[in-house]
């Protein structure tokens, strides 16, 4: 398994690894996976999350770390999980919460980061034509594009539109590409098309997924369905 194989490696030589994971439907498989391999360093791993909405009351499931903390976070004896909006702390102003964390972040920086791509290309919420290559921040409040509320929505996390959030906390492409490796899992049919435009593409923040041909160490796990319009 490529993280636990990675984290194995980097604990020979530090003393603690830090790790962002991913929410989201294309994650189950992978997250459901991890919490099953007989390995006995996560006491030695600090686990970050991308991102996370915000206006949802602590209790809702939508609610990204509740999602890791229900499918991850509960499973596994981290060293420390950071959360991005930390419990109890809901109602904290945004911009507040975002500089907290991107002060962690610079205090325990990427070793690894578990992403996906959204249907429109966004990395995080990092949205198109809005992500920022050279972002000078870390982390950031974000307004969500439509295309990514209606994934939420089509993904069946929400009932009506206007249950979706309208903004979010994310860690920005410099961030995510701040890592030393990036794992990405992209799998399903509805992703064909944005896996393309990511690989052969142009690179521009239109596709925010293409920034991650800038990186030096990035595996992409795709399965048949989504790898089914790349050439040969």
């Amino acid at each position: 398994f490529e993280l636990v194989s990675i984290l194995i490696e980097k604990l020979k030589t530090l003393e603690e690894v830090n790790v962002v994971f991913a929410t989201g439907l294309s994650q189950v498989e992978f997250l459901d996976a991890l919490v099953k391999i007989p390995f006995h360093g996560w006491n030695r791993v600090n686990a970050f999350h991308l991102d996370e909405y915000i206006g949802l009351p602590a209790e809702a499931p939508q609610r990204f770390s509740n999602f890791l903390k229900t499918r991850l976070f509960d499973h596994l004896q981290f060293k420390n999980v950071y959360y991005v909006v930390p419990p109890g702390q809901e109602n904290e102003d945004a911009q507040t919460l975002a500089q907290k964390y991107e002060q962690l972040l610079m205090e325990h920086p990427l070793h690894v980061a578990c992403i996906g791509i959204g249907e429109n290309g966004h990395i995080a919420f990092n949205e198109p034509n809005v992500a920022d290559y050279s972002d000078q921040r870390l982390v950031r409040v974000i307004e969500l594009d439509e295309r990514s509320r209606h994934q939420q929505l089509a993904e069946g996390w929400f009932k009506t539109i206007e249950e979706v959030p309208t903004h979010a906390i994310t860690l920005t492409v410099p961030a995510i590409l701040s890592a030393e490796k990036i794992l990405c899992i992209v799998p399903r049919e509805r992703k064909k098309e944005i896996v393309l435009k990511t690989l052969e593409g142009p690179i521009t923040a239109e596709c925010p997924a293409s920034f991650l041909r800038r990186h030096r160490d990035v595996h992409l796990f795709l399965d048949l369905e989504s790898a089914s319009l790349l050439s040969d």
